[in-house]
């Protein structure tokens, strides 16, 4: 347990002279979970957009493409929350084994069926459980950390590490799901993509030894009992992660179109990826720096730069210009994701959190599916610009929620109870 659990009082002061990257990756035990972690989650950024390219090639339609990504992605949002519930009950590896089976399974009878030319109704209903089963490796991974760094300081800037990890995979992952899909065979990307989710699934559940503590087991034997939904907060910041679910699936549906468009497939990967490197560099700067502001003041300073900036993809009608407006739409995603998963620490008791956190991706999932159909249609009958609209929709219509709701992220209490030894409490001041 890190040496910051066992400080009475966690001060402003504290937060100021927070600890970067170097003492989080000491944490004991951190690379562990971190390094199977980062194998497991690759996938989840070459699903959606492996969908994408192999079932607009057998179909010929995005539209049909984007509304198969989107039964999957509904799929994940309404089961991603139950499986972060079943791993608070049960544990990790309990979810994870049997999830990550039959995901395999799922994505593998999804692409069978596509390269079979099976009707649109059967695969929608193959993506059903392909999306219920996507592993929930991030929002495991969050609760690792927020259980080993309970009360630290460090918590903010493993939830910025995590950011950092997410993006990093969506600079991977639809490069390398383009170019198998692009350069190798249509189904090239799915079947990656199932493979590294077998692979990585089951060796990051090998990890026991850093398994939170799970609502069977004595140490949570008395600990709060509440569903993550009903916490206000909560339900705020989803609709927060679904303006970004927009933007990712819009982004993905639309730069795809575009490179169609303009005879540049290829350049599909590059341009998404420089969307996600943006992404992945603000993520670096915001772990970095000792914020003197809260998070409320700096979800709603970055989504409002995100909501501004993503107003403006419409208007691009050149690789350079896209690349560069897709550069700076991800320099805005990371301060609004990473302030608030870090928020979930002050909103939701640690029974929970696990829920918190999948509830959070989940919607992300959910916007994204909402955003490769919508998008999809668009560029089906007006364009590839006319996608680029769905960032704008939905990220204003996220920012007029927060504006308006912003009171119920304040933190649940003034004060609350962590772990100090067997048997023992410590309150803890919430800056």
């Amino acid at each position: 347990m890190p040496s910051a659990v066992n400080t009475a009082t966690v001060t402003s002061s504290d937060a100021v002279k927070r600890p970067g990257y170097g003492q989080l990756l000491r944490t004991p035990g951190a690379w562990t979970f971190l390094l199977p972690g980062f194998a497991a989650r690759q996938p989840f950024a070459m699903l959606t957009i492996g969908i994408v390219l192999l079932v607009q090639h057998t179909t010929g339609s995005y539209g049909s493409a984007g509304a198969v990504a989107a039964f999957t992605g509904v799929s994940m949002a309404l089961f991603a929350p139950q499986s972060g519930k079943l791993a608070d009950r049960f544990g990790q590896r309990a979810v994870l084994i049997p999830g990550v089976l039959v995901h395999t399974v799922s994505v593998s009878a999804l692409t069978a069926l596509a390269l079979a030319d099976a009707p649109l109704w059967i695969l929608f209903a193959a993506a059903v459980p392909t999306g219920a089963s996507v592993p929930q490796i991030g929002p495991m991974v969050r609760s690792r950390w927020a259980a080993k760094l309970e009360g630290s300081p460090l918590m903010s800037t493993a939830a910025a590490f995590e950011s950092v990890t997410d993006e990093f995979t969506f600079v991977v992952g639809p490069v390398l799901a383009t170019a198998l899909c692009t350069g190798v065979h249509p189904a090239a990307g799915l079947i990656a993509e199932a493979t590294l989710t077998l692979a990585g699934g089951l060796l990051f559940a090998a990890q026991r030894r850093t398994q939170p503590a799970h609502g069977l087991s004595a140490a949570h034997a008395r600990v709060e009992r509440v569903s993550a939904l009903s916490v206000p907060g909560v339900r705020v910041l989803a609709v927060a992660f679904l303006g970004i679910g927009s933007v990712f699936g819009g982004m993905q549906v639309s730069l795809t179109a575009f490179t169609e468009e303009i005879g540049q497939p290829g350049m599909n990967g590059l341009l998404y990826g420089l969307f996600a490197a943006g992404n992945m560099l603000a993520g670096i700067a915001v772990g970095a720096i000792a914020w003197k502001t809260g998070p409320r003041r700096r979800l709603m300073l970055g989504y409002a730069g995100l909501t501004v900036t993503a107003s403006l993809l419409w208007s691009a009608h050149s690789v350079v210009m896209l690349g560069a407006l897709g550069l700076i739409v991800g320099l805005c995603i990371a301060p609004a994701l990473i302030t608030g998963y870090t928020l979930v620490e002050s909103l939701v008791p640690a029974s929970a959190r696990t829920e918190a956190f999948t509830w959070l991706t989940g919607a992300v999932g959910l916007g994204q599916a909402a955003a490769v159909t919508v998008a999809g249609r668009l560029a089906d009958g007006y364009g590839a610009s006319a996608g680029f609209l769905v960032p704008l929709a939905g990220t204003a219509l996220a920012l007029a929620t927060l504006v308006a709701l912003r009171s119920r992220l304040a933190p649940r209490a003034a004060t609350r109870t962590v772990a100090r030894g067997v048997g023992h409490r410590v309150p803890v001041t919430v800056d």
